[in-house]
């Protein structure tokens, strides 16, 4: 089974959004790893955001992280990147389709709710930045109900 890293962003946590973006995830069938309700600091931010450091809205986007809580989770289950990355919709609300988290949530893209990995590879990174104490290990007795 495959992990992504999955963040709700300050926007999201103050609009209530948790618990409805938690059941999507949920109601789909992946299974739920790690969680924390967090608030990190600009040095955080910029080590999560590393990759987009040469930026134009580099800074712009570490103030908006650290500019309330965030809530930072782990799912597993097959092909969780992809597919949480189709939950989720394109960076650009605009150009997300009715029916993703950020098709039906949010309308500017610097204000867009939620971050999932990109990429396996992605993934792994973020979660041992985000989760290095680990992750909960555990099957969901609904485990052979979902996956053959």
């Amino acid at each position: 089974m495959e992990q992504t890293f999955i963040m709700i962003k300050p926007d999201g946590v103050q609009r209530n959004l948790v618990g409805e973006i938690i059941g999507r995830f949920e109601k789909k069938g992946f299974t739920l790893k790690g969680l924390k309700l967090i608030s990190v600091d600009s040095a955080f931010a910029k080590k999560h955001y590393a990759d987009l450091s040469a930026q134009p809205f580099f800074n712009k986007l570490v103030d908006y992280i650290v500019s309330g809580p965030v809530v930072a989770m782990v799912w597993e289950g097959r092909n969780v990147v992809a597919t949480g990355r189709k939950m989720i919709g394109t960076t650009n609300p605009s150009d997300s389709a009715p029916g993703t988290i950020r098709g039906d949530y949010t309308i500017d893209m610097g204000r867009n709710v939620i971050h999932g990995s990109d990429a396996v590879e992605s993934a792994k990174k973020e979660i041992a930045l985000w989760f290095p104490q680990g992750i909960t290990e555990w099957k969901s007795s609904a485990h052979h109900w979902i996956f053959e």
